[in-house]
């Protein structure tokens, strides 16, 4: 199984993209199913609730965020030593990754249990959704150990090509969260900390199913066995120049969302963060086809460029950005045209029925940039996969920090358009920083092609 899907990555550019983003696709939906689960069963505590998670959500995102990225760190120098014929390489980088994600849960788990409160008051919550997300925050970063595993290790699957029982391992954690939600939450009467616990539970299910792949069963391309490892500073510096930048994507999404929080609360204070909170969990879930497809373009560009095959390297480039912007279109379309029927997934109780029209004018606005968004998450991917993890982190800070806080800033508290200013801002800011960042790459792949001279 290993060798056919290294044999994949090194073939036609275009055949890979498409054959490796599918299964990951399905990953990822199922991950944002999480989201999507926990937001239908939390509605039923109440708008209070829904506050307090969503006053949580930038702090989970740095906690997601660093785990995927270090996972994209992972898959970026093992698909590199996959494309250069180096399966030595391929199995040090896999084995120093499993260290890196050991102690960056551990370090994290503590300082998140300390900002945690000082962050959620920081972002405008107060009272009970304070509480609430107290309550929800709390064993969510307790078990962070489970997510660094399960989505780090999903990175070591994707370096070599090997998605499909990367997503076989993530139907077991959605089925299990699933499961566990309604029994967590309302059978034993936990609440919001329910929750979060179901996905904690959940995702370490995932985390152990991989890890049995990997250092039990032995059927990986990677051979890890760490009772021959030896630190390697180069190969732990390797992951970590895109695993750290990666990571830090997230981190400045945060500080992103946490500005929108602030914007938000001034403007329409619970009704506003609990609308937002509600239609960002729809459109996390539109984006994760667009990042599927870029965690494709990272493995299939890291192998070209180990490969020092311009060629396929720009071609991977260009087809992603055309499956990125056909399905952005897509989904578009579908949140657009199904937006107050989606808005009553998140409010259908008496007391959360009001935030249906605010929902609605989220997803028919917010949503507009997802096909250009497509183009510039794309070449983003691009940068992790040849090992540039600081020009990803730059455009991700240009994007989101400079473009989108401004644009939401000017039109929705400057202009005083309110929550549609900041609806609106969200796409243009996104959208225009996307079209620069598209072109950037194109520019880039330009000068790598004469550096391979082909």
């Amino acid at each position: 199984m290993a060798n056919k899907n290294v044999e994949l990555m090194r073939g036609e550019p275009e055949k890979a993209v498409k054959k490796l983003a599918i299964p990951i696709m399905i990953s990822m939906l199922l991950t944002a199913s999480y989201n999507i689960v926990d937001g239908i069963f939390v509605a039923g505590l109440g708008q209070s609730a829904i506050a307090g998670i969503g006053f949580v959500t930038p702090i989970f995102m740095i906690l997601n965020g660093v785990s995927v990225g270090l996972g994209n760190g992972a898959t970026s120098s093992i698909s590199r030593f996959v494309g250069a014929k180096n399966h030595k390489g391929a199995s040090d980088s896999a084995a120093h990754s499993l260290l890196i994600f050991l102690i960056a849960s551990i370090a994290l788990t503590i300082i998140l249990l300390f900002i945690q409160e000082p962050l959620l008051i920081s972002y405008g919550a107060s009272g009970e959704s304070l509480a609430e997300g107290i309550r929800y925050g709390t064993p969510l970063f307790l078990g962070l150990f489970a997510f660094m595993f399960g989505n780090g290790c999903s990175g070591i699957l994707r370096g070599e090509g090997d998605m499909k029982r990367a997503m076989y391992a993530i139907i077991v954690s959605v089925i299990l969260n699933t499961i566990l939600d309604p029994i967590f939450i309302y059978t034993m009467g936990l609440g919001s900390a329910g929750a979060s616990l179901a996905t904690i539970v959940s995702s370490l299910g995932s985390a152990i199913v991989i890890m049995y792949w990997i250092l039990i069963k032995k059927d990986t391309y990677v051979n890890v066995d760490l009772r021959e490892f030896k630190f390697n500073s180069k190969i732990a510096k390797d992951i970590l120049k895109v695993g750290v930048p990666s990571s830090m994507d997230m981190f400045m999404m945060s500080i992103a969302i946490s500005l929108y929080l602030i914007f938000i609360s001034s403007i329409g204070g619970e009704y506003g963060i609990a609308s937002f909170t509600s239609g960002q969990r729809l459109y996390l879930f539109a984006i994760m086809p667009l990042t599927a497809i870029g965690s494709a373009v990272a493995a299939v560009s890291g192998s070209a460029f180990g490969a020092k095959n311009g060629d396929y390297l720009s071609r991977a480039h260009f087809y992603g950005v055309k499956f990125a912007i056909a399905f952005g279109t897509a989904v578009t379309i579908i949140l657009v045209a199904f937006a107050p029927q989606l808005a009553t997934i998140f409010a259908y109780t008496k007391e959360t029925a009001i935030l249906v029209p605010e929902i609605t004018k989220f997803l028919r606005i917010a949503s507009l940039c997802l096909p250009l968004t497509g183009a510039g998450m794309i070449s983003s991917f691009l940068y992790q996969g040849i090992g540039k993890g600081t020009t990803s982190l730059a455009w991700t800070i240009i994007r989101e920090v400079i473009f989108t806080v401004s644009a939401t800033y000017i039109l929705g508290i400057v202009l005083a358009w309110g929550l549609v200013g900041i609806w609106t801002g969200l796409a243009l800011g996104r959208s225009l920083a996307s079209i620069l960042n598209f072109s950037y790459a194109r520019y880039t792949i330009k000068k790598i092609r004469v550096e391979f001279d082909n």
